[in-house]
């Protein structure tokens, strides 16, 4: 449905994607990451058809986004981040001009209208000035008029912004119902979301594609080498010294207070546990040796980080490495 073939964009000197391919067939969700100047934005508009690749092929739903314009961008349903919409007409009027513009047929014009405002959960406001809703009310008006002509592609670009709790979590099922029969690409800073919605993840960074692989893939890869974390009783000193006598520990050090952690009971000492790269769990070898210097365990745990570390260790590790390619350097404001 979307097949993105060794795309690259230049915008003057400044290089803001370079050879991505991938591709989202029927009844996919994919999230797409990256950092600001990563290259997204400019990738979902080659995708959109608003700008034109230097290279490469996109199609949507078998059409050319360059070639066959027109017949590409009909099939599209997008959400833009800012949810653009007229301020001085009610909602139902907007959403009826949307489908006809997408060529909705007038016999069915109604039901669609209808089943946008459901969905979306529009129908208190449907005779209300776009101009005089909320923020969160306006995107729900602009996801009702990327879906009321029933296209086989969705882009959406934070789908949940300025939403509450429970209309995210409704805005995330209601994405899961649709893609069983569309391909949907979303893109979003919130990687919970991306964790929660998407079947698989791409990465950008530095306008390269980084990552393409489930979430589950890709968490398995961050922890397989996840630390530990032991609250314990006693002195510190000698816990480390016997717990780093463990083959496969690479490190032992007094846990330092992180935010968003819970701190060690009174009295308690929180120690940080690094394994070495390939290491199988190690919380059994790690306990009997606590035990038997005689501490008493509070707590032992690994930690279980998300697509968060994993996708700043990817940043970090391209911005590192980064080298400005000669006459061609990457710039931020890119995309």
């Amino acid at each position: 449905m979307i097949s993105v073939s060794r795309v690259s964009k230049s915008f003057g000197r400044i290089r803001a994607v370079e050879d991505v391919s991938f591709e989202i067939p029927r009844g996919q969700v994919v999230g797409m990451l990256g950092a600001n100047g990563a290259g997204k934005s400019t990738t979902i508009r080659m995708i959109t058809g608003f700008v034109p690749p230097d290279s490469g092929h996109v199609r949507v739903n078998g059409h050319e986004t360059i070639t066959n314009s027109l017949a590409a961008r009909q099939g599209i349903g997008y959400l833009p981040e800012s949810a653009p919409a007229y301020p001085e007409m009610a909602v139902e009027d907007f959403l009826l001009f949307r489908a006809r513009l997408y060529g909705v047929e007038r016999g069915r014009r109604r039901a669609r209208l209808d089943f946008a405002l459901d969905r979306c959960e529009l129908r208190e406001v449907r005779q209300r000035r776009i101009g005089q809703l909320s923020k969160g009310f306006r995107q729900r008006v602009g996801l009702a008029a990327a879906i009321i002509h029933d296209p086989p592609v969705l882009i959406l670009d934070e789908p949940t912004n300025a939403l509450d709790p429970r209309q995210i979590r409704h805005t995330r099922a209601l994405v899961r119902e649709l893609a069983i029969d569309k391909a949907v690409l979303v893109s979003s800073h919130v990687l919970p979301e991306v964790e929660q919605t998407c079947d698989r993840v791409v990465i950008l960074s530095r306008g390269r594609l980084r990552a393409d692989a489930r979430p589950t893939d890709l968490l398995n890869q961050v922890r397989a080498d996840a630390p530990y974390i032991a609250h314990i009783r006693g002195e510190e000193d000698s816990a480390m010294v016997s717990v780093l006598s463990i083959p496969g520990i690479a490190r032992v050090v007094k846990d330092a207070p992180t935010p968003g952690r819970l701190p060690p009971p009174p009295g308690a000492t929180a120690i940080h546990i690094t394994p070495k790269p390939g290491t199988p769990d190690l919380r059994e070898p790690i306990s009997m040796a606590l035990s038997a210097a005689g501490h008493a365990i509070i707590e032992l745990r690994r930690e279980a980080p998300g697509l968060e570390r994993l996708f700043l260790e990817l940043i970090e590790s391209d911005e590192e490495h980064a080298g400005h390619a000669a006459g061609m350097p990457r710039a931020e404001v890119a995309a």
